[in-house]
């Protein structure tokens, strides 16, 4: 599933498009999409994982989630889900979700929550992270009310970072390693668009589908946990369980 980075640098590859006039749309999305030939597109917002091509009236949430893919300006053998050709290229999206938003987008999205977001507020993250004492820290980081954008592997290499263990309590963490996990959790979304960007992301992976411990030089356990039994890595020496 593409973390928020991922979309942010999705939003800046198809700046080409803003303004441009849809000549033909296609696809094989269930959406009750309104007809889209000859709508304008306005502009191209992201909020944590949500790719929002905003038209006049409406927008278009596409949601990639686990194995979405997009191509610009060519094609893969599958149908699209979602096909928009301009004059001056065109648009793909395969295997997502897609969603009609017919809304005020400031009243659907929380910006205040997107990790990347030139409004994001750690005060309201620290605020929802002490109203939920009893999350597990591996539940809040992948909790897209509190940190939209954050994945799995943020989540991984976040706890590692801060030495805390995934099971820990929220409530538990000292103040100084709840600072920490708000702060890396933006920190690390930042460096990961760096890395990606330059296509060396999986090269600055310290923990995530990794075997040994660079500090301890034990092995990882990895363990499906949380809400989501998402896959976990984790070392059971230097990262400390607050319960």
């Amino acid at each position: 599933m593409p973390e928020g980075p991922s979309i942010v640098i999705l939003k800046e590859a198809v700046q080409k498009f803003k303004g441009k006039k849809v000549l033909e749309s296609s696809g094989n999305t269930k959406a009750p999409l309104p007809e889209l030939q000859s709508k304008t597109v306005i502009d191209f917002k992201s909020w944590g994982k949500h790719f929002l091509i905003c038209f006049k009236g409406f927008a278009i949430r596409i949601h990639f989630l686990l194995f979405g893919t997009y191509r610009i300006d060519e094609r893969k053998p599958a149908p699209p889900r979602l096909s928009l050709r301009f004059a001056n290229g065109e648009l793909n999206f395969y295997t997502s979700s897609i969603q009609l938003i017919t809304e005020d987008l400031d009243t659907v999205y929380d910006w205040t929550a997107d990790t990347m977001n030139e409004n994001w507020n750690p005060a309201g993250a620290r605020k929802k992270l002490k109203a939920n004492p009893d999350m597990l820290a591996c539940d809040a980081l992948m909790d897209q009310s509190i940190f939209a954008g954050v994945g799995n592997i943020i989540k991984n290499e976040v706890l590692f970072r801060i030495k805390v263990h995934p099971e820990s309590r929220v409530g538990a963490l000292p103040a100084k390693q709840l600072n920490a996990l708000i702060r890396e959790a933006v920190i690390y979304c930042f460096e990961f668009y760096e890395w990606k960007k330059a296509y060396v992301l999986k090269k600055h992976w310290l923990v995530y589908n990794q075997k040994t411990c660079p500090r301890d030089m034990i092995p990882f356990r990895r363990k499906n946990l949380g809400r989501g039994q998402r896959k976990t890595f984790y070392c059971e020496s230097c990262q400390q369980l607050y319960k």
